[in-house]
């Protein structure tokens, strides 16, 4: 850990020249003390890193010194530099992991592609924090702590115990074989067996989580992909309820952040789209369809069109006027 945390020092002295102890603590996650002891241990080693003192000091390397890290070239680079621009790696809690990466890559570049590459990958935003509504798209955290025990049980093969707080229930403690992790418009999950059945659990759930010795009871082989769309396809068949709706496309992206899926969208000749959706039960689908008011209308299942209706009803009779005729 340590070693690494050395090198990230030495990119950052590289690519950003003079920088204060308190700003390295600062990228580097670690304390001041830390890094004044990280700049002792680098003067041993030889590395030509030295102090400026003064309102406008801080540390710095010598002109001209360079690391031997492989080089990338500038496609290659853009690629790793515009990936790591998104948030998946929040989900996993790999944001120091990934901000040392970056620093090494930027520092295997070629001088001359460096700058290009980090130019052009200020050019590309990948998944921001909110939409174009403003709505900011929250990621509920996983404790550190757990989610390094999760990604140890993962990699290493071995079953895990995590303290899981299901929808509705208290926490328990569970044990299960750990699969792979899955990150999804920013929530992940882990793909794991349990008593020999399938199971999937949503990171933000665990509040707590402890690696076994034991080996895990995995195939050695996985095709992750392969085992989301079957786990997705079980559960979107699992008690939920499928409908048949028309939307003004104006609302479409309402209606869709309601639904639990879609299962296929089409145009309509009027210019609205008919969309079959998938809804946790009736009871959701009736609030997400009761929203948009007249800009959607369900075509089935009849239950829900009664549903609505009723509502409806409902409604007009309490807000109608007493001194209007009735109909």
């Amino acid at each position: 850990m340590r070693a690494d945390r050395l090198v990230s020092l030495v990119l950052l002295l590289r690519q950003r020249g003079r920088l204060t102890a308190d700003v390295l603590a600062s990228e580097l996650e670690v304390s001041t003390r830390t890094v004044l002891r990280d700049i002792e241990a680098l003067s041993a080693a030889g590395v030509p890193v030295y102090a400026e003192r003064g309102r406008h000091g801080g540390f710095a390397l010598l002109p001209g010194f360079r690391t031997e890290l492989t080089g990338l070239n500038h496609d290659e680079a853009l690629a790793l530099l515009t990936a790591g621009s998104g948030r998946g790696e929040q989900v996993f809690g790999l944001s120091a992991a990934l901000a040392s990466a970056m620093r090494k890559v930027v520092d295997a570049l070629p001088e001359t592609h460096r700058t290009t590459a980090s130019e052009a990958a200020q050019r590309i935003l990948v998944d921001p924090e909110t939409d174009l509504l403003s709505r900011r798209l929250i990621t509920k955290e996983v404790p550190d702590a757990a989610m390094l025990e999760v990604r140890r049980a993962v990699l290493a093969g071995h079953k895990l115990r995590i303290l899981y707080a299901a929808t509705a229930q208290e926490p328990q403690w569970r044990t299960v074989d750990p699969i792979g992790l899955v990150t999804v418009r920013d929530r992940g999950y882990l793909l794991a067996r349990r008593s020999g059945e399938d199971r999937t659990y949503r990171l933000s759930r665990m509040q707590a989580a402890e690696e076994l010795p034991e080996p895990a009871e995995r195939p050695n082989q996985v095709d992750l992909d392969r085992i989301w769309r079957d786990r997705s396809a079980q559960f979107l068949s699992d008690g939920h309820l499928t409908v048949l709706v028309r939307v003004n496309p104006v609302r479409r992206e309402d209606l869709l952040n309601a639904a639990v899926a879609v299962r296929a969208e089409a145009p309509d000749p009027d210019g609205w789209l008919r969309l079959e959706l998938t809804f946790q039960d009736s009871w959701h689908a009736e609030w997400a369809l009761w929203q948009l008011g007249a800009n959607a209308e369900a075509l089935a299942p009849q239950s829900l069109r009664t549903a609505l209706h009723s509502r409806a009803t409902t409604m007009a009779s309490r807000y109608a006027d007493p001194s209007l005729p009735h109909a």
